[in-house]
C-alpha cells in the first residue's frame, strides 16, 4: 500500500506502509533460465517483500519515477524507486534530492566544494549546486522496481 505524499513532474514520494505482511511463493533454489525443472512444481517458501527490500523502516519511502533524465542508468518513467533517507550520501549514488522547491532524481557527483547532479541521459545538462540553490539530498535510492 502507497500513500501519496508529494508529486512534481520528475517524481512522486509516497510513505511505505510496513503494517502489511504479503508472503509471495519463493524459488529459493533458483529460476532456471535453460530447461525447466521438475522441482520448480515445489514451491513452498515464503518472502516477504517488505523484510527483503526495506532495511530502515522508518526511514524508507518509495518515489515513481517521471521522465526520462535517468534512462540511461536504467530508471524509466513508472519504475518505483525505493529511497532511503538514513544512509548517508556517498558519490556516484543515485539520490533523490530537494533543489529550490523541487525533488528531482541524479546521481550525485562530491567534490571537495561541489556538488553536481548528474542526468543520466545526454539530452540533460548537469545542475551545479551552488551557496544560492535550497538543497538537499532527501534519501538514496537503494532499489528500482521496473515497471511493465
Amino acid at each position: 500500500m502507497l500513500r501519496k505524499l508529494h508529486k512534481t513532474d520528475t517524481i512522486e514520494i509516497y510513505t511505505a506502509l510496513l503494517d502489511t505482511n504479503l508472503d509471495l511463493p519463493y524459488a529459493e533454489q533458483g529460476i532456471s533460465a535453460g530447461f525447466p525443472s521438475p522441482a520448480d512444481d515445489f514451491l513452498d517458501i515464503s518472502i516477504d517483500l517488505n523484510k527483503e527490500l526495506i532495511k530502515n523502516p522508518s526511514a524508507t519511502f518509495y518515489g515513481r519515477v517521471k521522465g526520462d533524465s535517468m534512462k540511461d542508468a536504467g530508471l524509466e518513467n513508472g519504475d518505483l524507486l525505493i529511497i532511503d533517507k538514513s544512509l548517508e550520501p556517498i558519490d556516484n549514488k543515485i539520490a533523490v534530492c530537494f533543489i529550490d522547491g523541487e525533488f528531482t532524481v541524479k546521481r550525485i557527483k562530491m567534490e571537495a566544494d561541489t556538488i553536481w547532479l548528474i542526468a543520466e541521459n545526454k539530452e540533460y545538462q548537469p545542475i551545479k549546486v551552488t551557496a544560492d540553490n535550497e538543497f538537499v539530498i532527501w534519501g538514496i535510492v537503494t532499489t528500482v522496481i521496473k515497471a511493465v
